[in-house]
């Protein structure tokens, strides 16, 4: 059998006019149509005051992402809001990269280009090894977080984070920290970009290495390790967002001493 290592770019399986669909593209919509079977499941059910055992496994996912999620906000009202955003990512990241190691996936293909060359795509491929699938992520988290700031600060106050006129105390200074903070914002969309992707790759080549040089009963403990990372990296992500978003929306203290003191408006 001949070794294949997996190629840094997602492959192409069809198209669909000028679109391509991509493997990856494809695990994307499996994981929506999981989620949302187990949505339209919980609410086909309906809700006991009885729970029985889905309920109550839906139940204490919800309710423990929450009270996580609150823990961290430390804002009842500010949690409620960016709840469904949060815990769609966590729910999100972590079905894809479970999905990723399910057997079949990257090992069922079909014969097709690549680059050029013919070779064996892979039908199914872990999504999130795809960095545009996680540079979409890290900007939906990047503009989520600037969104709430400016929901609670309003857009003069909360820019004022980034932009500080030089003549304005401390004269300077806060012009290079609002620099700076602005920066870390695309340091931010490029880290979480990248470190996403980067583990999750890094474990889809793993496992290919170790099922091609042992292929039998050592790699199992190793799918075991990737359903820890998947966890990991899902919760991380979220957690990060989660607690930029915290600060976004947090009084900016010095940095808003140049514009009239009023009231946060809060929508």
């Amino acid at each position: 059998m001949e070794f294949v290592a997996p190629t840094l770019a997602s492959e192409t399986l069809f198209h669909i006019g000028a679109f391509e669909v991509r493997n990856t593209l494809v695990m994307a919509w499996l994981t929506m149509i999981v989620l949302i079977a187990i949505a339209g499941t919980a609410r086909a059910k309906g809700f006991a005051l009885v729970p029985g055992r889905f309920q109550a496994f839906i139940e204490y996912i919800i309710e423990g992402l929450f009270d996580l999620f609150d823990s961290i906000i430390q804002d009842r009202k500010v949690t409620t809001k960016v709840f469904p955003l949060v815990a769609t990512f966590f729910l999100f990241i972590i079905v894809a990269n479970w999905l990723g190691i399910v057997p079949g996936v990257g090992s069922i293909t079909v014969r097709g280009m690549h680059a050029g060359h013919p070779m064996d795509i892979p039908v199914l491929r872990s999504m999130n090894t795809d960095v545009n699938v996680t540079l979409a992520l890290s900007l939906i988290s990047v503009i989520a977080t600037q969104f709430f700031g400016f929901r609670t600060h309003g857009m003069v106050r909360h820019a004022g984070r980034y932009f500080v006129a030089p003549w304005k105390k401390p004269y300077g200074i806060g012009t290079f920290v609002g620099l700076l903070e602005l920066i870390g914002e695309f340091v931010r969309l490029m880290s979480f970009t990248f470190r996403l992707f980067g583990n999750i790759f890094a474990g889809e080549v793993l496992l290919v290495v170790l099922s091609f040089l042992i292929p039998y009963m050592v790699p199992i403990p190793f799918l075991g390790l990737e359903i820890f990372v998947g966890f990991i990296q899902a919760l991380v992500f979220t957690l990060l967002t989660l607690a930029f978003i915290k600060m976004s929306v947090a009084s900016h203290g010095d940095h808003g001493d140049h514009v009239p003191h009023t009231s946060p408006s809060r929508a």
